[in-house]
């Protein structure tokens, strides 16, 4: 703008005074030290909307006081882009770290994620808004408070470089960073890390999900807030804030064994309290079921939707509650727990191939392979593999024969709400993509 040096001083100062006016500690997406240097920019430029932080009617004002065109703008707002345990908080603040870069610059574990927050809070500490809190190595944003200026989001507050500025009606929401490509190591390293599977980008009828770096991120400009990729996401990360996610799934878990009662018991007597260690004990020398439940609740602990419970000895899913996170399967070291369809059909709650002399020593509920529910199926769909009965949910027509047929009460019927029309929408959003 062709403007004399005193009236840029006149309107610098007439801008100043619809900004916010708190600095953003020098950091924010303006550029500029101060706001006085951010209006001192946009006088002399034109660029109305130079600071992120002003509202649509701050950026008209400015528009109407340089007497040039208004532009439209998009309320944005931080986002971490990381829902685990910080990474060696506890060890970070031992070795004396009070920044996010000092711990950064230390390294981290066998075991922490490189990518994720480092939980001191150097974020924190350069909003000038309140708009963060910090407790418990996990820090917490208020969207009603955050005006988008972006200084949390600048590489001298987060080094992790995990906080991105998103609009603020967004309502899905992918918390994580990470770039490790071993699913089984993200898995144990953390409970909310995406594994880059990739069924979220698939599912988009937008594209606006893609997985960049060995993690899913969102591109806001295509994203229209429908429940695809919250449904077919495998570990249930992606925060939803408008569908439940108890009820936007594909698939659910399932604990195939119904006799863990003895192993329970057994197992807690020797003063043993996690499977991992029951696992190391030879089941023979005990009378137990070498391929059941062992009864010490491991997958129940990682559950993070309360959708697991030890039932007389034997894990139990709640299918209302399990989102099919599969994160129970790799907690079980029988390898007992697997997905099946979400919509009501009937399973077999027995994993064992022992003969049913074996079988009927160690074990009152499973399957003793007769093949009665095999023989009658009018649909072909329950096969023998190795010594106990499975069902095929492509092909079981919910007729309740088998359940009629078994003397044992192994096959049990998957109930399900009749509320999940939300799903099947969702997932007809993403056919053909």
């Amino acid at each position: 703008m062709n403007t004399s040096h005193d009236k840029v001083a006149e309107l610098a100062g007439q801008i100043l005074e619809l900004l916010p006016g708190q600095n953003c500690s020098g950091l924010g997406g303006c550029g500029k030290a101060t706001c006085a240097e951010c209006a001192q920019e946009i006088a002399c430029s034109g660029k109305v909307s130079l600071c992120p932080a002003c509202s649509q009617d701050a950026v008209d004002a400015i528009a109407a006081l340089l007497g040039v065109p208004t532009v439209a703008v998009t309320k944005k707002i931080a986002f971490i882009s990381c829902a685990g345990s910080a990474a060696g908080k506890e060890r970070f603040a031992k070795a004396g770290c009070t920044s996010c870069a000092q711990a950064v610059e230390q390294g981290f574990q066998r075991g922490e994620c490189k990518s994720g927050c480092v939980g001191l809070g150097s974020c924190v500490d350069v909003c000038q808004y309140g708009a963060m809190s910090f407790a418990d190595g996990k820090v917490t944003i208020d969207p009603d408070k955050c005006n988008g200026c972006g200084a949390c989001a600048n590489a001298n507050a987060c080094p992790q470089h995990i906080i991105r500025m998103i609009p603020a009606d967004a309502t899905n929401f992918i918390p994580c960073s990470s770039k490790q490509e071993d699913e089984d190591i993200v898995r144990q390293t953390c409970g909310f890390g995406c594994i880059a599977c990739g069924e979220c980008e698939r599912a988009c009828p937008k594209g606006a999900v893609s997985i960049i770096d060995n993690h899913a991120v969102i591109d806001y400009d295509k994203c229209e807030g429908c429940a695809a990729c919250t449904v077919k996401c495998k570990k249930k990360i992606i925060v939803d804030t408008v569908h439940d996610l108890r009820v936007l799934k594909d698939k659910v878990a399932f604990v195939r064994c119904s006799g863990g009662i003895r192993a329970s018991k057994a197992y807690q007597e020797l003063g043993i309290h996690s499977c991992v260690e029951a696992a190391k004990i030879d089941p023979k020398t005990l009378g137990l079921c070498t391929t059941g439940c062992l009864g010490q609740g491991s997958c129940t602990e990682v559950c993070r939707y309360d959708a697991l419970t030890m039932v007389n000895g034997t894990a139990k899913v709640d299918p209302d509650k399990c989102v099919g996170c599969r994160d129970c399967t790799y907690a079980c070291p029988q390898h007992l727990i697997t997905m099946v369809p979400y919509k009501g059909l009937k399973q077999v709650a027995c994993a064992s191939e022992a003969d049913y002399e074996d079988k009927a020593k160690v074990c009152d509920y499973g399957c003793i392979s007769c093949q009665d529910c095999y023989s009658n199926c009018p649909n072909n769909a329950i096969y023998m593999e190795g010594k106990h009965a499975v069902i095929d949910p492509d092909l079981c027509e919910d007729c309740e024969v088998c359940q009629y047929m078994c003397t044992r009460g192994v096959i049990w019927k998957q109930s399900v709400p009749e509320y999940i029309y939300l799903q099947r929408e969702a997932l007809e959003l993403g056919k053909g993509v």
